[in-house]
């Protein structure tokens, strides 16, 4: 058995702070993109802006009050220093902010692309954009920053958390898309759901092949080193501690399936430029796989890094 001090509340705080940060990043980044799909843009935009902010701050209020003391966390913003802790804080509170003020550019049931607001929300999407990702990078920052635990102490591990947030945003885009689009018997919101859709599904299979690459250089270098770092590594190769969650909850379930049921989703269209077809089952439980899976990878390595410590000093 194992002591660990960050539990639950702080590893919730890493998924949904990096889900957040996801939706937010890729609602601006679709809003800035220019060409292509027309309305269906400015729809996965409105949906990522929407879900952005919320768990963010979930997850914040979280952590806050996992400190046993929340107040204390105002201490963070008497003084301005280089810690990650302290820089993570200004990123968090700063783009909470924006995000929300992001989000509200598309409340208006008369919000559409070329309306009034239209100036406002893009200034603020190409801010939320590179704030979103430094979100995402923080909570890698945060763990990558204690030298004392090998697991935590790698580059790689930024990037792991960026691809993973940008992943599970798209995941939980196209839940929402599938609950307040699909239904409807407009015609014109079935034809733009099914674009938003290929756009979104296409996207990700690009993003959870990237992440399939980054959890092999992961462990390809972990083992390439020699002493703590190959010895913390362990914790989640086969008869590890945490091998079976890992290469179950997160590479199968989390990312090998979605990534193969995307690719045969997609390649219609990709390759031969048919129609994109999608079942309503799939459309929910591989976006919920992707999620259990974002989920199950941040708890891994938390808990690894606890459970592993320097074996020489």
């Amino acid at each position: 058995m194992y002591e660990l001090t960050w539990g639950l509340p702080v590893i919730s705080y890493f998924f949904l702070a990096g889900l957040g940060a996801g939706a937010v990043t890729v609602s601006g980044s679709v809003l800035l993109r220019k060409g292509g799909f027309g309305a269906s843009r400015f729809t996965i935009a409105r949906y990522g802006a929407l879900i952005g902010p919320l768990p963010v701050m979930l997850g914040t209020f979280l952590i806050v009050f996992e400190l046993g003391q929340p107040f204390r966390a105002l201490n963070l913003f008497h003084l301005i220093n280089l810690s990650p802790m302290s820089i993570g804080s200004w990123f968090l509170n700063v783009f909470i902010i924006l995000s929300v003020l992001y989000a509200m550019t598309f409340i208006p049931p008369s919000a559409a692309p070329g309306d009034r607001l239209a100036p406002f929300r893009r200034a603020l999407a190409w801010i939320c954009v590179p704030l979103g990702i430094g979100v995402a990078i923080y909570t890698a920052v945060m763990l990558g920053a204690m030298p004392a635990r090998p697991f935590w102490n790698s580059p790689i591990l930024a990037a792991l958390f960026v691809v993973s947030a940008l992943s599970s945003g798209i995941a939980s885009i196209i839940l929402v898309s599938v609950f307040f689009m699909r239904r409807s018997k407009d015609p014109n919101v079935k034809a733009d759901y099914h674009n938003s859709c290929y756009m979104l599904v296409s996207s990700d299979a690009l993003l959870i092949g990237t992440e399939l690459m980054i959890i092999f250089l992961f462990i390809l270098f972990g083992n390439l080193t020699i002493g703590d770092t190959r010895y913390a590594l362990r914790t989640i190769m086969p008869g590890g501690e945490l091998a079976s969650m890992f290469w179950g909850l997160v590479v199968i379930i989390g990312l090998v399936i979605p990534f193969f049921v995307e690719v045969v989703q997609i390649a219609p269209k990709l390759l031969y430029d048919r129609k994109f077809k999608s079942h309503v089952y799939l459309e929910v439980l591989i976006p919920v796989a992707i999620l259990i899976g974002g989920f199950a990878l941040r708890y891994i390595i938390v808990v690894a890094g606890q459970i592993t410590a320097p074996t020489t000093l």
